[in-house]
């Protein structure tokens, strides 16, 4: 397998699904597996506390939609993902610059979040929502 020349992957930053029907997932997850989320505004749910993974989240369409489009809608020319992950890089700006020289259609380039984390999000080709991120808080 060829190693792309300016992308460095550090670790899986997090994993997530990006949920439909908010309540139906809280219910399953939080209450049906006991899985310990916080809640951020707008039903953000999140947990940094799973063995194995950073980050793992119910992330609902429409702030995901909001996230890569400034929009509460998910467009209709868009698969719409099923979940996302993320990958913490060790230089945001050559990886982003790699993906785009590549041809990858960027949903969002060098976007910084507020906790942040500075995210460049695509679609994976089977419409996983993909980030490529720099994130300062999960540094050791």
């Amino acid at each position: 397998m060829k190693t792309p020349k300016n992308i460095d992957v550090l670790f899986v930053a997090g994993f997530g699904l990006i949920v439909g029907d908010p309540a139906a997932s809280r219910k399953f997850y939080g209450e049906a597996l006991g899985l310990p989320f916080k809640e951020d505004a707008g039903g953000y749910l999140h947990t940094g506390e799973l063995e194995g993974v950073k980050h793992f989240a119910l992330w609902p369409l429409a702030q995901a939609a909001e996230s890569c489009f400034g929009m509460d809608q998910w467009p209709a020319n868009f698969p719409v993902p099923q979940a996302w992950i993320e990958f913490d890089v060790a230089d945001i700006e050559k990886s982003t610059a790699e993906l785009k020289s590549q041809g990858y259609q960027l949903l969002v380039a060098m976007r910084t979040e507020p906790w942040g984390q500075i995210v460049t999000r695509l679609l994976g080709p089977e419409g996983l929502l993909v980030g490529i991120t720099h994130t300062p808080s999960m540094k050791k």
